[in-house]
C-alpha cells in the first residue's frame, strides 16, 4: 500500500507557530493511517521539530533563515514588516529554488505552507510544477503602513495587490485550499488600499475559518498549584517574561528586569524568570543579578499555565496561549510590526491582555502594571479551540 506523503513547510519567524503546525500535523496522522510528512523550517524552529521527533528534508542546512533578514531590519525593538520583506526578497529566492529542486526529486502528495508566502508565489509563476494539492494557513491578512513614509506607502500598496490578485481578477490562486487561523472578526473590516477590494470580504471568499490552534489542551492546565509543583515551583507569586523566538527583544527583556527589582521593593518574595528565547545570547542583557535567565524553554505554555502573570511581546502565539489559558498578561506589540498591531486589535477584541508600548514604558509604569495585575483573576471570553482538528479534517478532504 503506498504511503501518503505530506510535506509541511513552516514559515514564520522565530519559533512563531511551529506549535500549531505540529497540532495539525499530529491530528492528520490520527485521520490519515500511516501518513508520512517531510519539514521545511528554520532555526529556531527546526529545533522544536528535532525534539518531537519530526523529519526534516535532506540538505535542510541549505535553507536560508528569513530570522536574519528579520533581525538585520530591526531597529532595536522595531521592526517594520516592509522593511523586513525588502531585506528578505534573496532570501525567498533561495528558498524558492531550494523548494523547487526538492519537489522535482521526491513527489509529494500534498504540501502545507503556513505562512510560506514566497512558496505561494512561486506556484503562481511556476504552474507547470504544481502536481499535488497545495495548502496555505494565514492568520493575517494584507500589510498595514506603519509610517507615512512614502517608500513604506508606496510598497504596502503594491503588496496588498500582489495578495488580493486572484480575488481582483477572478482567478483561481495558487493554492487549492486557504485558511485562516482565527474568526473573521479578526480581520479589519477596510480595504486593502484605493480601488481594491475589502479584506473581510477578501477572506470570505479565499479562505476557510478554522478558530484558533493550540499544541496543548487548555484544560488540562485548569489545576495551577499541579501545575506549579510538576515544574518545580513553590508558592511564591511567579511573572513569566518572554521575548519570543527571534533575537528581537532584547530591550523588553531589560525594561521587565528593571521594572521586577522595583515591584520586589513591595513583594520581596516575588519570583522573576526572565525567557531569552533560543536566538539571543543571555550574557548581552544588562539586568539586575537577583533575576532568573533561562535561554529556551521548551512547552513554554506550560509555565503559562503555572505563573501569576506574564509579560510578552505582542505574537499571536504567546498572547493567544495566555488567552486560552486565561491568565493575566502584558503585552508589547513590536513597533511599526503591522501583524502584532494586528493581534492587539484581536486581543482587544477578546478582552485580554494589558496593551502597553515599549517605547513610552519606564521601570516604573510597568513596576505599577505589574502590582496592579498579580493576583488578579481574570474572566477572558471562550475563544474556539479546535482549530487544529477543523484544520486536519479539510486538510485531508483533498487527498480523497
Amino acid at each position: 500500500m503506498k504511503k501518503t506523503c505530506i510535506l509541511y513547510i513552516s514559515g514564520s519567524l522565530g519559533l512563531g507557530h511551529i506549535g500549531r503546525d505540529i497540532a495539525i500535523a499530529n491530528q492528520l496522522r490520527k485521520l490519515i493511517a500511516g501518513v508520512e510528512i517531510d519539514w521545511i523550517a528554520s532555526d529556531p524552529a527546526t529545533i522544536v521539530l528535532l525534539e518531537a521527533g519530526e523529519k526534516l528534508v535532506p540538505g535542510i542546512e541549505q535553507y536560508t533563515n528569513e530570522n536574519l533578514a528579520a533581525e538585520t531590519a530591526a531597529k532595536g525593538s522595531q521592526l517594520n514588516i516592509f522593511s523586513y520583506l525588502m531585506k528578505s526578497r534573496g532570501e525567498w529566492q533561495k528558498n524558492v529554488e531550494f523548494f523547487l529542486d526538492l519537489i522535482s526529486k521526491k513527489q509529494y502528495d500534498l504540501i502545507i505552507g503556513d505562512e510560506a508566502y514566497e512558496i505561494t508565489l512561486a506556484m503562481r509563476e511556476h504552474p507547470e510544477k504544481k502536481n499535488f494539492p497545495f495548502v496555505m494557513i494565514y492568520d493575517f491578512v494584507g500589510l498595514h503602513a506603519m509610517s507615512k513614509n512614502p517608500l513604506e506607502l508606496l510598497g504596502v500598496y503594491y503588496w496588498n495587490r500582489v495578495w488580493s490578485h486572484d480575488y481582483r481578477h477572478k482567478r483561481k490562486p495558487s493554492y487549492d485550499l486557504g485558511l485562516f487561523v482565527g474568526e473573521l472578526e479578526d480581520i479589519p473590516d477596510d480595504t486593502f488600499g484605493f480601488m481594491m477590494p475589502r479584506r473581510r470580504d477578501f477572506a470570505k471568499a479565499m479562505y476557510t475559518f478554522i478558530g484558533y490552534v493550540f499544541p496543548f489542551e487548555p484544560a488540562h492546565f485548569s489545576d495551577k498549584p499541579a501545575v506549579r509543583i510538576k515544574l518545580g515551583y513553590d508558592h511564591e507569586p511567579l511573572v513569566i517574561c518572554s521575548m519570543g523566538g527571534t533575537a528581537i527583544g532584547k530591550e523588553l527583556l531589560e525594561l521587565c528586569g528593571k521594572a521586577c527589582i522595583l515591584v520586589k521593593k513591595s513583594i520581596p518574595a516575588l519570583r522573576v524568570i526572565l525567557v531569552t528565547g533560543p536566538r539571543l545570547d543571555p550574557d548581552s542583557l544588562q539586568l539586575p543579578e537577583d533575576i532568573t535567565i533561562k535561554g529556551f524553554i521548551p512547552k513554554l505554555y506550560e509555565h503559562f499555565a503555572a505563573c501569576d502573570l506574564a509579560i510578552v511581546q505582542g505574537g499571536a502565539t504567546s498572547t493567544l496561549e495566555l488567552t486560552a489559558l486565561r491568565i493575566p498578561f502584558i503585552y508589547f506589540p513590536i513597533e511599526g510590526h503591522c501583524e502584532q498591531a494586528s493581534v492587539a486589535r484581536m486581543l482587544e477584541r477578546h478582552g485580554a491582555g494589558l496593551h502597553l508600548i515599549l517605547s513610552q514604558t519606564t521601570p516604573e509604569l510597568l513596576a505599577e502594571e505589574i502590582i496592579k495585575m498579580l493576583g488578579t483573576t481574570v474572566s477572558y471570553p471562550e475563544i474556539p479551540k479546535d482549530g487544529a482538528l477543523k484544520a486536519a479534517q479539510v486538510i485531508s478532504s483533498l487527498l480523497i
